[in-house]
């Protein structure tokens, strides 16, 4: 609260303490959120360009996750190899960097895999409503009540091996809230004066979810999706790391850690710290940055 006093010509503002307190709580959030944004980008721009430069240069080691040279191996960091390099004598550098790119494409295209089916159910259920409805969010909330990581799992142990099979997993396990999301969104949308009008003017059901709902519940799809991408990468980590998801010579987060199990033993610390550190830095950063932009946006 605040209260204006009139000097002469001029008006003297009072500020209680709680405003001040507000004020200052809100410029930390959002430095620490523009701060976050700067550092999600480097990460990506760094999972991106390094191996492409490091390919067609051959700073870093050139090719990195290719190039096997066991007299360099087990090299602590330095400025020639500024993660070190694992046993192998790959370098470090290029490898976390192609690891968070492959780890970061599963997380993407599984997060819009799963929004596409969480959308189209939703949308469904809401338009048939009645016994449809009823009997198809009963359904969600029974596949919701499994736990991610062991359906996951399950899903993993039939198909596994490849990038495609993570993408299945987190495509899988994570179309549940959004479809919540978007049955919510088209019944309220579905009450709405134009609506109405175009069914009124006899539009069929699916010419008005296509042409009047669903354009409206995009923004919401797309926030819940972005926020979904974080957690994928944690989700995919997990599944390589136990033995699930990508196979051992494909580097990804997840192999990473799992090879450095036996390096760190050996005195080759570098080869954990420097996977995990950048998975810690680019899911915090990341999810930051997305609800700084999913907020903006709401």
């Amino acid at each position: 609260m605040s209260s204006d006093q009139r000097v002469g010509a001029d008006v003297v503002r009072w500020t209680t303490p709680g405003d001040v307190h507000g004020e200052a709580h809100t410029g930390a959030r959002a430095r620490r959120a523009r701060g976050a944004l700067i550092v999600g980008g480097l990460v990506v721009l760094y999972a991106v360009l390094v191996p492409v430069v490091a390919s067609a240069t051959g700073w870093w080691g050139g090719a990195g996750g290719r190039a096997v040279d066991y007299v360099t191996g087990s090299t602590a960091p330095s400025t020639a190899h500024p993660f070190g390099t694992d046993v192998a004598g790959r370098d470090m550098f290029v490898r976390c960097a192609r690891a968070l790119q492959v780890s970061l494409l599963a997380a993407l295209v599984g997060s819009a895999a799963s929004a596409f089916v969480g959308t189209l159910l939703g949308a469904t259920s809401a338009v048939l409503g009645g016994r449809a409805d009823r009997l198809l969010m009963r359904g969600v909330d029974a596949f919701a009540a499994v736990p991610h990581l062991l359906l996951g799992i399950l899903v993993a142990t039939v198909y596994r091996g490849s990038l495609w099979t993570v993408v299945l997993v987190v495509a899988v396990t994570h179309w549940t809230a959004t479809t919540r999301l978007v049955r919510g969104e088209v019944l309220s949308l579905r009450e709405r004066g134009w609506v109405r009008a175009a069914v009124s003017q006899g539009g069929s059901r699916a010419r008005v979810l296509r042409h009047h709902v669903l354009p409206h519940v995009g923004a919401q799809v797309a926030v819940a999706t972005a926020l979904l991408v974080p957690h994928a990468v944690w989700h995919e980590t997990t599944l390589t790391f136990l033995g699930l998801g990508l196979p051992p010579h494909q580097a990804s987060l997840g192999s990473l850690i799992d090879l450095a199990q036996q390096s760190v033993t050996t005195g080759a610390w570098w080869t954990l710290v420097a996977p995990v550190g950048l998975l810690v830095v680019a899911t915090v950063c990341l999810g930051l940055a997305m609800q700084r932009g999913t907020g903006r946006a709401g």
